[in-house]
């Protein structure tokens, strides 16, 4: 049989309707309009808290978004400005007295701020004239201070060098101080016993 010969019978009966009275379908009307006026709500604020979520990355200076590219350059320059700040710190705090303030040089970021990419922080590290004692002590500081950084520059390992001929040339001048005032010492009290073998002998003899 072929089957598209078939007529298709349909049935006449429907579903008897509830009775609504006019009351209840107003009261469902607005019932109806406040769940669609609800969900209309919620949907806009999802919408809002997309987009805000979008925006609280970073941006321009003009308000775009940054692309992936300049987002990660951003998070290096963050990462080096973290880096050399606390390098330059760690010679301040250290160092102490014979630190000056850090200067730094800077790189504008995508984001239009500046960010820290080198930095430098003066020290004395001269020997203190005609006091090698002082000296070594200061000598003792600079090379700590100069060193502090996790990683330190070429420049702090040679101030550092430099620090150290101070230190021992300082070291060197407080032994040989030290040597002349024992051997005067020595030479005084040797001049103290002859004085009084002297007034010894003087006194047997009269």
């Amino acid at each position: 049989m072929d089957l598209s010969t078939l007529t298709p019978s349909v049935s006449s009966y429907a579903l008897p309707q509830p009775k609504v009275s006019s009351t209840q379908a107003n009261r469902m009307a607005s019932e109806e309009q406040k769940s669609h006026a609800s969900e209309t709500a919620q949907a806009s604020e999802e919408t809002d808290s997309s987009a805000n979520r979008e925006t609280t990355g970073p941006t321009r200076p003009d308000g775009t978004p940054l692309a992936p590219e300049e987002i990660q350059l951003l998070e290096q320059l963050k990462q080096t400005d973290r880096e050399v700040r606390q390098h330059e710190m760690a010679h301040q705090t250290v160092g102490g007295p014979y630190t000056g303030g850090a200067s730094y040089e800077y790189e504008v970021g995508p984001d239009g701020k500046r960010y820290a990419v080198a930095g430098e922080v003066p020290i004395d590290y001269g020997p203190v004239p005609g006091n090698p004692t002082a000296t070594i002590e200061k000598m003792q500081t600079v090379i700590a201070a100069a060193l502090a950084p996790a990683e330190p520059s070429s420049k702090d390992i040679q101030v550092a060098a430099q620090a150290r001929q101070y230190l021992l040339e300082a070291k060197l001048e407080a032994a040989r101080e030290q040597s002349e005032m024992n051997a005067a010492r020595s030479a005084g009290e040797a001049t103290t016993d002859t004085e009084e073998v002297t007034t010894t002998s003087d006194e047997q003899a009269a």
